[in-house]
């Protein structure tokens, strides 16, 4: 009998908001020109907390950063850094708006450890989601339509197996994957490359405003950050450090999501790719990574979850995914004719809900077929 994991819908204690008084020091930090996430690292090492960084003497800081970044450090407040923590302020009062520093106790510990992690990140919806066991699933914007669906049943499949899909809310195999995750228990995470008060594409609002509801949207930068080019291959190490590894569903040869599978082996992730026909431009990166960099070709959701140890014999606690029991009734209640799910939940007294993710777990699973009209048929005896 192979099952997976139980997601858990709650955190089990509530998340604190970052203070009035801290926010003004990472954010001033964060903002100081010419100090960079390593220099800030390398100061917060050494004084602790923001606070104490600009606390610090000149011959103090001379001894972590550059004579210039000592110089900026010690320079006043800004009014626009004010009228930065105000608005910030106030966005985090909003309902499901939160903010995490580096150093709050709910910062989520996968980010603690990669490298350059963010000073702050502003959460929309479910921070609880950021602690879960996730799978990162991106791929590339112009996807094939077959790309598009293998993204969405394959995010689908693995977050009702309880990982949490993360992506990057590009147009393509990010929102199939987003989509995807949303249709299961796991949900997703959205980590963009704006400010959290700022969605792109504008294409994407509609998907956005669901994963604000039922899932979790990230972003290390300030309020109004606007789509700067450098801001997404920036973005795509909170991609890969929040994950257990990364999936790519389709990359050309020359594709951003290599760039995201690039920080995932520096991070060390587990890697996956899904393979395509030797003519297909959208498939050359796949090729490239199980060829060169190690990733592991991967057919069916169930491949990721057994080499994640997630598919594991009588884990307590856990729901069914392709235990044999189960899988002999479903083949039995389809018989030799196509029918619908209400059909067959009917015959397996069980929920028409619970039934579609594990008719799709068998579709995934090469045992059943979907057919035009949401109908079913087996596929062995």
């Amino acid at each position: 009998m192979t099952r997976a994991v139980q997601a858990t819908d709650t955190p089990s204690t509530p998340f604190q908001p970052v203070s009035a008084a801290a926010l003004a020091g990472w954010l001033r930090l964060q903002m100081t020109d010419g100090v960079g996430l390593g220099s800030a690292h390398r100061l917060l090492e050494r004084f602790v907390t923001p606070e104490a960084v600009f606390g610090a003497g000149r011959e103090a800081l001379l001894e972590e950063v550059k004579p210039g970044q000592a110089d900026a450090l010690l320079q006043a407040p800004s009014a626009a850094l004010a009228a930065l923590v105000d608005a910030t302020l106030a966005w985090q009062q909003q309902p499901g708006n939160l903010l995490l520093s580096y150093g709050h106790p709910d910062y989520p510990e996968a980010l603690r450890h990669i490298a350059a992690a963010p000073l702050l990140i502003y959460i929309k919806g479910r921070a609880e989601l950021l602690a879960r066991p996730s799978l990162a699933v991106v791929g590339a914007r112009n996807a094939s339509a077959q790309g598009v669906l293998n993204a969405e049943r394959m995010a689908q499949a693995l977050s009702e197996a309880g990982l949490t899909i993360v992506s990057g809310l590009a147009l393509g195999i990010d929102a199939a994957a987003h989509t995807g995750g949303l249709n299961g228990p796991g949900s997703t995470v959205a980590v963009i490359g704006t400010g959290a008060d700022r969605i792109y594409p504008a294409r994407n609002k509609a998907l956005a405003r669901r994963i604000a509801e039922e899932g979790c949207i990230v972003s290390e930068y300030a309020l109004g950050t606007p789509p700067l080019r450098d801001n997404f291959p920036r973005r795509n190490r909170v991609i890969s450090g929040l994950a257990s590894g990364v999936l790519v569903v389709e990359a050309a040869a020359k594709s951003g999501s290599l760039i995201t599978a690039k920080l995932a082996g520096e991070q060390g992730k587990e890697l996956y790719a899904i393979p395509g026909s030797i003519h297909a431009t959208l498939a050359k990166g796949c090729h490239k990574l199980i060829r060169e960099d190690g990733a592991k070709l991967v057919e069916s959701a169930a491949d990721i979850l057994t080499d994640l140890g997630r598919l594991t014999p009588g884990a307590p606690g856990s729901r069914p995914l392709l235990d044999d029991t189960f899988v002999d009734r479903v083949l039995a209640a389809l018989g030799e004719h196509p029918a619908a799910p209400d059909l067959l939940a009917l015959r397996l007294s069980q929920s028409a809900a619970e039934l579609q993710g594990q008719l799709l777990a068998l579709e995934l699973a090469g045992l059943v077929e979907r057919l035009p009209g949401g109908m079913f048929q087996r596929l062995r005896g």
